[in-house]
């Protein structure tokens, strides 16, 4: 697990290209603070930082050069079938030098070209210069586990595992995106291949891109297949899930340093502790808060006490005015996933003691785990009654709503009475939304609107479900949030929270087997009657208590309509009425006055919105208005061939 970071020009670099590269992989030195390295070679410059889990001898150091001399490879990730690919490639005359899955995977390039990504079975995002072909080659993993963004200029082409390495690059623009804000605004996060700035794009995940004589291609290499489905019992089904979550995690136990795993208390990540149990002594982690709605320790510790794993809990009270300013820096871009916040501790207190950490994340998606999913469901089912009567309904549950208690049932009601007068798509998005259209409407300046034009961002969740071959609603929308909250809410907050501490997260249930598998399911066999997750709760049975399976889920949540009215209430203010917001001239004073008015007194939860307006303008700050300026973190080093 690293930070990689470089740039093609299209002459010969000169010393200034070369400082620059450096000065991106100092930017990028959280995610790899055991060695850094920057080659030349022809005309590409190529950058690391190197977090070591594989051969951790100079053996596997990058930027790695082929033995023929003709490629060079920066490589963010683990390739967890990297022994089955070498074995195939010895036997086809290859020799190796390292251990590294590094040198694997280059010479699997160098073997099978663009094909060699459908042998690949983990996460990475990779960037490979050929000389004999005088391109660049770049890909990112199937699900969007490792983030790549880049720019193309007059003189070349940039590339960087995370914003903050290129910011500092002379030539970038800090102007933002008004579409990109627009978008954010509505799902908490830029989706690709847009970026925050204008110049800036991000790769989606599932392609490649091929930079050469100046331009850019890009091209998807897999999709997600719901069809046809598999025809199998649930025993069947409960034995194959089992085997294949067994050998996902068994490969994600492969390392040369300390692995250990998050342990929230619910399902999923239970799940993945009592099947790293099978092969030797877990050590555990868990995160807990003082407000018990938010507190799953008790159940974390169950688990943990049933397999004896030496286990280790942290009781959080976030500094939140202090950590808000380090999350926005990290991310690069705005984003408002509140629960990167516990994220960004949880990571920091497990990189105390391991250097790799398994997790739970993915099992929602694929086995339909979210409450959501089953009101979409239950959705369906009342369309027959006539608009009239469910608008009546609405306002009644609207009314009753007025004062409500943190995640109450009534605020649930709310939103699932609200969005049942849409069409199935928009309804979902409206689930899904921080800041709907109508809100937008409202808060946009003219100017501002005019900036965005007519883009309706539920366009976007719109084509994720045409993308999908799923014939059941169910299946397309568990492969929309696949496309979209997935990869980039859910793994960008993971990724980043992770490698800000140097600590590198394994995700069994995203294994692509695993992945591919789930969706092929009977939908049956995902959601039984009122039970969501139901197989994967079978596969669970035996292992962990039924308490802990057959509970309420929790999300991984912290307390902001609290913060906003009490700990953040003069940050707030700030952010929203100072005059650097002013002068953005996005949003209508009048309009914001009386959300953060009505939040504080207690007539309406406008929470997410406010929250999602408070981090865009933080991004403001630290990216557009000043200049970052990421610490060193190790001497770097420099090479030519």
């Amino acid at each position: 697990m690293c930070g990689i970071a470089g740039r093609v020009v299209n002459g010969l670099p000169g010393p200034d290209t070369r400082a620059t590269v450096e000065r991106m992989c100092l930017a990028l030195a959280h995610r790899g603070p055991d060695g850094a390295g920057v080659l030349t070679h022809g005309r590409a410059v190529l950058g690391h930082r190197r977090l070591a889990i594989i051969d951790l001898s100079p053996l596997g150091a990058q930027p790695m050069t082929s033995a023929d001399g003709a490629c060079t490879i920066v490589f963010n990730g683990e390739i967890y079938n990297f022994q089955e690919i070498r074995a195939e490639l010895e036997q086809r005359g290859c020799r190796f030098r390292s251990g590294s899955d590094t040198e694997v995977l280059l010479a699997a390039y160098q073997e099978f070209g663009a094909e060699c990504l459908k042998r690949l079975r983990g996460m990475f995002a990779f960037a490979i210069w050929d000389a004999s072909r005088e391109t660049l080659f770049a890909a990112r993993d199937r699900l969007g586990k490792k983030p790549l963004c880049y720019r193309v200029d007059g003189t070349g082409f940039s590339f960087a595992s995370e914003m903050q390495g290129l910011a500092v690059e002379p030539g970038m623009s800090r102007r933002p995106d008004p579409l990109a804000i627009h978008h954010f605004l509505t799902y908490g996060y830029v989706p690709p291949p847009l970026s925050a700035f204008q110049g800036v794009a991000k790769l989606p995940p599932a392609h490649f891109l091929e930079y050469r004589e100046g331009r850019v291609r890009t091209e998807r290499y897999w999709t997600l297949r719901y069809e046809p489905k598999l025809d199998l019992t649930v025993a069947d089904a409960r034995e194959s899930v089992l085997e294949q979550l067994t050998e996902a995690v068994r490969l994600r136990l492969i390392s040369d340093v300390p692995v250990g795993a998050f342990l929230s208390g619910g399902v999923d990540s239970s799940l993945v502790v009592a099947l790293m149990a099978q092969f030797g002594r877990v050590k555990t982690y868990s995160i807990g808060f003082d407000e018990r709605e938010y507190d799953e320790r008790h159940h974390a510790r169950s688990v943990a006490e049933r397999y004896g794993t030496d286990h280790h809990e942290f009781v959080v009270n976030p500094d939140v005015r202090d950590v808000l300013p380090r999350l926005v820096r990290h991310y690069g871009e705005p984003y408002a996933d509140s629960s990167a916040v516990p994220s960004y501790y949880l990571a920091k207190l497990t990189r105390q003691h391991v250097t790799v950490a398994l997790n739970g994340d993915g099992g929602d998606e694929s086995f339909a785990g979210y409450e959501r999913y089953l009101a979409a469901v239950m959705a369906s089912r009342v369309d027959w009654v006539p608009r009239g009567i469910r608008a009546a309904g609405a306002r009644v549950v609207h009314r009753l709503n007025r004062r409500p208690t943190r995640r109450g049932l009534l605020h649930r009601l709310d939103r699932f009475a609200a969005a049942s007068l849409e069409e199935p798509r928009r309804r979902y998005g409206h689930w899904v939304t921080n800041v709907t259209n109508a809100q937008k409407a409202r808060l946009y300046t003219p100017e501002f609107a005019r900036l965005v034009g007519s883009s309706d961002s539920l366009d976007l969740l719109d084509a994720a479900y045409e993308a999908s071959d799923a014939r059941s609603f169910l299946d397309a929308t568990m492969h929309a949030d696949i496309q979209m909250y997935l990869p980039h809410d859910l793994l960008v907050k993971v990724d980043i929270a992770a490698m800000s501490h140097g600590l590198e997260a394994r995700s069994p249930l995203l294994d692509h087997k695993v992945v591919e598998f789930a969706a092929r399911l009977p939908v049956d066999l995902k959601l039984r009657g009122t039970t969501t997750k139901y197989l994967l709760k079978e596969v669970a049975r035996p292992l962990l208590p039924a308490a802990l399976i057959d509970r309420p889920k929790m999300g991984f949540g912290v307390p902001i309509d609290h913060w906003l009215t009490h700990e953040l209430a003069d940050v707030l203010d700030e952010a929203l009425f100072g005059s650097r917001a002013l002068a953005r001239g996005y949003f209508d004073q009048a309009c914001l006055r009386e959300l953060v008015e009505q939040q504080r007194c207690g007539t309406a939860r406008w929470h997410h919105v406010l929250w999602s307006l408070l981090m865009l303008e933080l991004w403001h700050r630290e990216f557009v208005d000043g200049v970052s300026s990421p610490a060193a973190a190790g001497a770097s080093l420099t090479r030519s061939v």
